[in-house]
């Protein structure tokens, strides 16, 4: 668990938060059975963005945009339009 806890600790600073939780859900799918809950509390991310992404490898098909974070209308919206 140290190590794991390391690992993180080292990769997910410079990571946005699409890949914090590619590689939580990488990592955890290499682990198997019992993964989600290591990883979950060896780096500090949530179960539940854990699982999106593991949803998100398992939709293949339908790949954001690498320079996207968000799916197209989530996020803030703009102040213009706010008003």
């Amino acid at each position: 668990m140290d190590k794991l806890k390391q690992k993180f600790a080292a990769l997910l600073p410079a990571l946005n938060e699409r890949g914090r939780r590619l590689a939580a859900a990488a990592e955890a799918r290499a682990l198997g059975y019992g993964g989600v809950a290591k990883v979950a509390r060896a780096s500090g991310v949530s179960t539940s963005t854990i699982w999106r992404g593991l949803r998100e490898f398992k939709k293949r098909g339908r790949r954001m945009d690498a320079s996207k974070v968000r799916r197209p209308g989530g996020g803030r919206k703009s102040l213009v339009s706010a008003k």
